[in-house]
């Protein structure tokens, strides 16, 4: 599957997990493994807005957050309805790995958590600087004892592993960082999207 595609994976793996929780509550069990073929369905009239009313932001390293995973996802995450934000380590200008330039609305250690029902780590190989930031470690943590959908693509579910999240957890991550989920007690599933009670990797 080609990295575009998996990514795309995820971005339904989070509308679908938001979109059940704002319709049925949340009753989901812990270590499903999605189909894709589940997740790539577009709604069947396209003006339906399943996300009205819900707030995202994105987490995203100062430098080489990889384009499309922040881009592609917002633009479609804000198609359903959606309204998001996006945070760094500083509000300087962060550059993608492809070239993206993008100014973050705030910094993540001012970010309040009840602000938002999901949280979605960027990857990228600049997400490696975000692996021991304290500020994203607290957020992902507090996020998840606040009962938030949290999300992280690539190589960001590290993120979630250091900050203890995802114990108990099967998750998935860029295959080159399968050591470091499993340093953390976490189980390596080599698969494209996976999901955790509210946590999507």
């Amino acid at each position: 599957m080609n990295y575009r595609k998996r990514t795309l994976l995820g971005l339904f793996a989070i509308l679908l997990m938001l979109g059940l929780i704002a319709l049925f509550g949340f009753r989901n069990p812990r270590n499903l493994t999605l189909d894709a073929s589940q997740l790539l369905k577009s709604p069947d009239d396209s003006s339906e807005k399943p996300l009205s009313g819900k707030s995202v932001i994105f987490i995203i390293a100062p430098n080489n957050f990889r384009d499309e995973e922040l881009l592609e996802t917002r633009e479609i995450i804000e198609g359903y309805g959606a309204v998001s934000e996006i945070a760094s380590t500083s509000i300087d200008t962060a550059t993608g790995m492809l070239g993206a330039k993008i100014i973050p609305d705030g910094i993540i250690a001012d970010i309040n958590i009840d602000e938002y029902d999901a949280f979605i780590f960027i990857g990228g190989s600049g997400a490696t600087s975000l692996w021991n930031n304290p500020d994203a470690l607290r957020i992902a943590k507090k996020a998840f004892d606040s009962g938030k959908v949290v999300a992280a693509i690539c190589l960001a579910p590290v993120i979630l592993a250091r900050a203890g999240i995802l114990k108990g957890c099967n998750a998935t991550v860029f295959p080159s960082a399968k050591n470091e989920l499993e340093k953390s007690d976490v189980k390596y599933a080599d698969e494209d999207v996976v999901i955790c009670g509210k946590i999507i990797t």
